[in-house]
């Protein structure tokens, strides 16, 4: 998935971590455990319970099923431990009841079953052979709970504690009521083995507890802590993010130490070395339609991240994907706006050299829509100083950018400037028109060496759609082998542009009814 192919839904995750000092997807995860808990203990005395159901109809019916019970306790302790399941799976599907709430409701429901189990587990061993058992399912579920649902070392103590003391408060129950007879060695023994699961329950919570505070940690870049994964490409990953103490939301990119593979030392400070480039790049520019960049650094795990605005929208690449070909003035709105920020780049001394629809994103843009950002700036360099040919992030054979999008002098590996993004701009604007690449190809060079060579067909040949004329020429006057022979500014292309408009323009209206249908708030 590209790191910009996504659009941002109107529910907000929550934070980083939560009011138990744990992340919020470890936390998460405990919501699908107590449900499968809760499936479990619900089957279980389900069955019981339809066992007890069938064994009635039949003394109904006169046949002789044995001794009844001396008791109706286990029988009791059935019916409230299914109810609390069932009370338990319904909580977990509920989203109105946060991670952390339900924790605490889990830690709840784990002290009451121990309680149950201390009640009736003693009761019908005494009734089936006359003694009382040695260790109960309360041991267990003392241990296990704790990697159930995570809490703080010191909550889940009180949990467990809690929990052990239902095994002499059974029995005490039990001697009370005169259902059997209660020896102080029993207490003894039934204290014993509920502390020493206390004692794992606890170390089990401090190395979970420990290890989701390392998390948390290692998601901290600089002033921000991570939220929702949002993408991952083959430089890194894009997160959601939250400043600290800011309430406004960003996105995070990031080349972690792991995404760089097997690469020698030198090829990785060469990745790093683009990243920061990208970073300081877009940081220079102010046109708005450039994607702005708040800050960058670079984390104690080695980990480069740049923190960018937060974009509601989606990239030209999903958008004809999803929705075909672009009717030629929204075609035309967004490209003019493309050319703003290349306008921009461009007279800095700056090449972006990878426009490609990936990197046009259109979005949402306070109260304006079809706003186009152009992203990604990882390549860009300054058109009098050539990048060292051995960056590793390039196609194989030392070419940089996108094959199906790249400038004949970038295949062949010459020399480029500000004009070899005007021809990604033609491949763009064939994108958004045809709903298809300028040329196919099985194999990246063989994509590089027909835009080296081949002569691209006219887009109204590939699309049914009606296309100007005037538009038609601008797009195959990009597409020029030579350089010489294409517009030589983005301005230029942005007044033949909207010199097109003048024969029929996007309007907000239109853009307005697109969104309300495709992506309504």
């Amino acid at each position: 998935m590209d790191p910009h192919s996504y659009f941002l839904p109107d529910t907000r995750p929550s934070g980083a971590s939560s009011s138990l000092g744990l992340p919020v997807e470890l936390l998460e995860k405990s919501r699908r455990r107590l449900r499968i808990l809760g499936i479990l203990v619900l089957v279980a005395t389900g069955a019981d319970l339809l066992q007890t159901f069938v064994a009635f109809a039949l003394v109904l019916l006169g046949h002789d099923v044995g001794e009844p019970p001396s008791s109706a306790i286990p029988f009791t302790g059935t019916v409230v431990s299914f109810l609390a399941a069932l009370g338990v799976i319904l909580l977990t599907r509920s989203r109105r009841v946060g991670a952390p709430r339900l924790v605490t409701l889990g830690q709840g429901f784990e002290v009451l079953l121990c309680l149950i189990i201390a009640v009736t587990n003693p009761l019908s061993r005494y009734e089936a052979v006359g003694s009382l058992p040695t260790m109960t399912w309360v041991t267990p579920i003392i241990i296990l709970f704790p990697l159930i649902a995570p809490s703080p070392p010191r909550r889940t103590l009180v949990t467990a504690l809690l929990a052990a003391a239902t095994r002499p408060l059974g029995l005490w129950l039990l001697g009370t009521l005169g259902h059997l007879p209660v020896k102080v060695d029993d207490y003894a023994a039934a204290v014993f083995s509920p502390m020493i699961a206390v004692v794992f329950a606890t170390f089990g919570a401090r190395a979970v507890y420990d290890l989701g505070m390392d998390v948390a940690r290692a998601r901290r870049m600089g002033s921000y802590e991570l939220e929702t994964l949002l993408g991952r490409g083959g430089m890194g990953e894009v997160w959601r993010a939250r400043h600290r103490l800011l309430a406004r939301p960003a996105a995070i990119k990031l080349i972690r130490p792991e995404f760089l593979g097997g690469a020698s030392e030198r090829e990785r400070q060469v990745m790093r070395q683009r990243f920061e480039r990208e970073a300081k790049a877009t940081a220079a520019l102010r046109s708005p339609h450039s994607v702005e960049l708040f800050d960058y650094g670079v984390s104690g795990d080695g980990t480069f991240y740049y923190v960018m605005e937060l974009l509601e929208g989606v990239d030209a690449q999903a958008l004809v994907a999803g929705d075909g070909p672009l009717p030629w003035p929204r075609a035309v709105f967004l490209l003019r706006q493309v050319c703003h920020s290349l306008a921009e780049a461009h007279g800095g001394g700056l090449v972006h050299r990878d426009i490609k629809p990936a990197n046009v994103f259109v979005c949402r843009y306070g109260l304006d829509l079809d706003f186009v950002k152009v992203l990604d700036f990882g390549l860009v360099k300054q058109a009098a100083t050539p990048l060292d040919d051995t960056d590793p992030l390039t196609v194989q054979g030392g070419v940089q950018g996108t094959p199906a999008f790249m400038a004949p002098e970038q295949a062949l590996g010459k020399g480029d400037d500000a004009r070899a993004d005007l021809y990604a701009v033609g491949c763009l604007a064939y994108w958004m028109l045809t709903g298809q690449t300028v040329f196919t190809g099985e194999t990246a060079m063989e994509l590089l060496v027909q835009h080296a060579r081949s002569a691209p067909a006219a887009p109204s040949t590939r699309t049914e759609l009606p296309i100007p004329p005037a538009l038609e020429a601008l797009v195959m006057a990009c597409l020029e082998k030579d350089p010489a022979a294409r517009p030589q500014t983005a301005g230029a292309v942005d007044a033949a542009l909207a010199d097109c408009e003048r024969e029929e323009r996007w309007t907000p209206a239109q853009a307005r009814r697109w969104w309300d249908t495709h992506h309504p708030v």
